[in-house]
């Protein structure tokens, strides 16, 4: 079972997907499932169980991608928000006591990563290993780290529009149903992270989209 561990939608400043453009795109490129982790917000929540409702052959995981002080953090199956900008320690406790899983986002990215010495101690639940945004090398790094440190690994597009979507996922046994379960699997090192890091060329296409999507916000920061 194939899940997309990080998409955002056009509850992200930065994105332009739309939930219907989401799911449009699973079946072709074999995915059975996303997780919708839109920065610092949990408004597509409730839209999100009325698509699961709808769509009951797909796993629909609710998610926030968040930023904290050293970088961002990936939190599923949370129904409130965690904190936001706030020591990465302070927003990990917070997840661990509601029992959440959590990823640390494309840790070796120069921007919004945590960074190589956080990454090798900071107490999360898993590390997303394949970011579909990523160059091959960062995403190596935070595979041997994941590795070294026996955790958890999670994959996913980072989609921000529809070409993204089928980049990256993580893939679940079949057998998995329900959507704690499915989680449950990740700290235990149950999954794999599978997909394609960028190539150079996307590269420039990515740093344009993202240039402009800055200028349209105002140059504010996620």
């Amino acid at each position: 079972m194939r899940l997309d561990l990080h998409v955002h939608s056009v509850r992200s400043p930065d994105s332009a997907l739309r939930l219907a453009d989401i799911i449009d795109l699973l079946g072709v490129h074999g995915l059975q499932g996303f997780a919708l982790t839109d920065h610092n917000t949990i408004d597509g929540h409730s839209a999100l169980r009325e698509v699961a409702a709808r769509f009951p052959q797909y796993r629909f995981i609710p998610g926030v991608e968040v930023s904290t002080e050293e970088g961002h953090l990936l939190v599923y199956g949370c129904s409130e928000l965690p904190p936001i900008r706030r020591p990465l320690s302070e927003t990990l406790d917070w997840a661990r006591d509601r029992a959440l899983v959590t990823s640390l986002a494309h840790p070796f990215r120069w921007t919004h990563g945590v960074g190589g010495r956080i990454a090798l101690s900071a107490p999360s639940s898993a590390i997303e290993t394949m970011n579909g945004h990523n160059r091959e090398v960062p995403n190596a790094r935070a595979a041997l780290l994941a590795s070294r440190r026996g955790i958890g690994e999670t994959g996913g597009s980072d989609a921000h529009t529809r070409s993204d979507i089928g980049r990256a996922w993580t893939e679940f046994r079949e057998d998995m149903v329900d959507i704690p379960d499915l989680l449950s699997e990740i700290p235990r090192g149950h999954t794999r992270a599978l997909g394609q890091s960028r190539t150079a060329s996307e590269g420039v296409r990515l740093a344009l989209q993202s240039g402009l999507r800055r200028v349209a916000r105002g140059f504010r920061s996620i």
